[in-house]
C-alpha cells in the first residue's frame, strides 16, 4: 500500500507529517486530509474563530506534492 504525508500549512504555522499513513490510493489520502481539516476547522470553531486560509499538501514518500487541498474545499459557508 503506499505512504501518503498529509503536510499542514495555516496561520499557525506548518506541520510537516514526518510519518505518513498507508492508505489505499490518492482518493483516500484526499479523504483523510479532508477529515483533518474539518477537525482542525471544529477545533479552532470551539474557540470562536476559523481560518480558511490554510492548506494540506499531500505528498508521496519521495516528497512529491500530489494533491493540494484548501481549508475552503472541505466545508460549505452558508449565508
Amino acid at each position: 500500500m503506499p505512504r501518503f504525508h498529509l503536510n499542514i500549512f495555516n496561520g499557525a504555522g506548518e506541520a510537516p507529517d514526518e510519518e505518513g499513513q498507508e492508505l489505499a490510493n490518492l482518493a483516500a489520502a484526499r479523504a483523510e486530509a479532508i477529515r483533518g481539516i474539518r477537525s482542525l476547522l471544529a477545533a479552532e470553531l470551539s474557540e470562536g474563530k476559523i481560518d480558511l486560509g490554510g492548506r494540506i499538501e499531500i505528498t508521496d514518500r519521495d516528497d512529491r506534492i500530489l494533491q493540494t487541498i484548501a481549508f475552503r474545499e472541505a466545508v460549505t459557508v452558508n449565508n
